[in-house]
């Protein structure tokens, strides 16, 4: 490998949004990519819950790079209104953007390992002379090493959920139930999966938008199959507060707001009974087959036929362990950015704009971007990865002036408090969390005002 570093390539890992955003990026500063997707089409990871709508419209999920390199070929982008869902954000623009970009864009192919050329971690001598290799494997089998001036990981975390366990851990007998449980919002529209939920006790784990979705679905088909039994038990391992539903109509994103709304009516509405402070420890099988959570203070709930777990997402650092990574202890998000997304201190999604400085690691070069880079933390926005890679192409390009004039204003969610710190019943009495006084415990009913659920909001506003 003789060719100068700067001649060579940036590999940008995973062809989803913010991926190709990158790429869309590179290629407006004129600078060569090679785009790596484990899934056998782009936005394959977005296609796995292409049924969920997105609480961002088309207005704030568009690239400005990517709509300039979809121009030419008469593309437009659909009504800024308008809450695409997941298969429409695939399709409509995820998927002409990949053709434009053509052959720089590979699927099949899953990064194994990412390291710098003949040398380890553990080595000093001329690393940052050296570029980076990157090690391939195809769908065919096919091994094949690539090397890379910059390497810019865009790969989420939707791969590894978070398990059913409150301390982080599966819970013990989890793997054994794997049949009975999901760690996805399903598609109760599907006539298969609507057969699995419907008549049937479902447990929901969770307690942010993914777990207020399934609620929202599980409710409506109890409407829907009236007499049937459906029923969902929600689970949340802190307690319920003005914040536990969201920003509600004070969120600047109303589809976001609406989504905890319609929990809160769920529960009201008596689709669904809410257990708070349940921290699950063991899954077990009752004589039916039926599956019994039980918590670390021994509580044990009735029997459910089915589990949904929504407690977040991991993201995979497998491939990167010969990198140089300076990351969070408790976020896996890199040290610069952790501060402004600990969950712990605020949930109001009010994000200090950042780009490369603050995603920059020990070793140059490499940048985590996207879901990737908020590690286990929450409340990510497609804007946000947008301007992160508009920002870190800058600063590979050497354009340092526009790589640091980061400018990014995030839609609140209405609520702020730090979710982490509500997990103490302590904590909902004492308040805590960036700016806001300690939110109110709320009296869920069907005589409870919906409006309950919009208490508090970010900074007193």
């Amino acid at each position: 490998m003789n060719a100068p570093t700067t001649e060579l390539p940036v590999v940008v890992i995973g062809a989803g949004p913010i991926g190709l955003a990158a790429a869309a990026h590179l290629a407006e500063r004129g600078l060569e990519s090679v785009v790596l997707e484990a899934g056998h089409t782009t936005g394959a990871g977005v296609r796995e819950w292409a049924h969920v709508r997105l609480f961002s419209p088309w207005g704030e999920v568009v690239d400005p790079a990517a709509e300039k390199l979809l121009a030419p070929t008469g593309w437009s982008k659909p009504d800024a209104g308008i809450h695409p869902s997941g298969g429409d954000w695939a399709d409509l623009y995820l998927k002409p953007l990949a053709d434009v970009l053509g052959d720089k864009v590979r699927t099949g192919a899953r990064v194994t390992g990412v390291s710098r050329t003949g040398r380890d971690r553990i080595v000093d001598a001329e690393r940052e002379a050296q570029p980076f290799v990157v090690h391939v494997e195809h769908a065919d089998g096919r091994e094949e090493r690539l090397f890379a001036r910059a390497v810019i990981d865009a790969s989420g975390s939707w791969t590894i959920p978070s398990p059913a366990g409150g301390s982080g851990l599966p819970a013990l007998g989890e793997r054994a139930a794997a049949e009975k449980i999901t760690y996805r919002v399903p598609d109760l529209k599907d006539p298969a999966v609507r057969a699995r939920y419907a008549g049937k006790r479902t447990a929901v784990i969770g307690s942010g938008a993914s777990a207020f979705t399934a609620l929202a679905y599980l409710a409506d088909l109890a409407k829907a199959e009236d007499g049937s039994g459906t029923k969902a038990v929600w689970i949340l391992r802190r307690h319920i507060s003005g914040s536990t539903f969201g920003g509600g109509t004070a969120d600047q994103l109303p589809a976001r707001g609406a989504l905890g709304l319609a929990a809160k009516a769920a529960v009201d509405d008596g689709h669904a009974d809410a257990v708070t402070g349940f921290r699950t420890e063991v899954i077990e099988r009752d004589g039916d087959g039926r599956v019994v959570l039980v918590a670390d203070d021994g509580r044990r709930l009735e029997p459910a036929d089915e589990v949904i777990v929504l407690t977040g997402f991991r993201p995979d650092l497998s491939f990167l362990s010969e990198i140089r990574l300076g990351l969070d202890e408790r976020l896996q998000a890199p040290i610069a950015l952790a501060p402004l997304i600990d969950p712990n201190q605020h949930s109001c999604g009010t994000v200090y704009p950042h780009g490369h400085q603050e995603l920059a690691h020990p070793e140059q070069g490499v940048y985590l971007v996207g879901m990737k880079s908020y590690g286990r933390a929450p409340t990510f926005l497609a804007m946000t990865g947008y301007e992160q890679v508009r920002s870190v192409v800058a600063a590979i390009a050497g354009d340092i002036e526009s790589a640091d004039r980061v400018e990014l204003t995030l839609p609140e969610t209405g609520v702020c408090g730090g979710a982490g710190l509500f997990d103490a019943p302590e904590a909902e009495q004492t308040g805590g969390g960036c700016c806001t006084p300690a939110p109110q415990l709320i009296q869920l009913g069907a005589n409870a005002p919906a409006e309950d659920a919009a208490a508090g909001g970010c900074c007193g506003a």
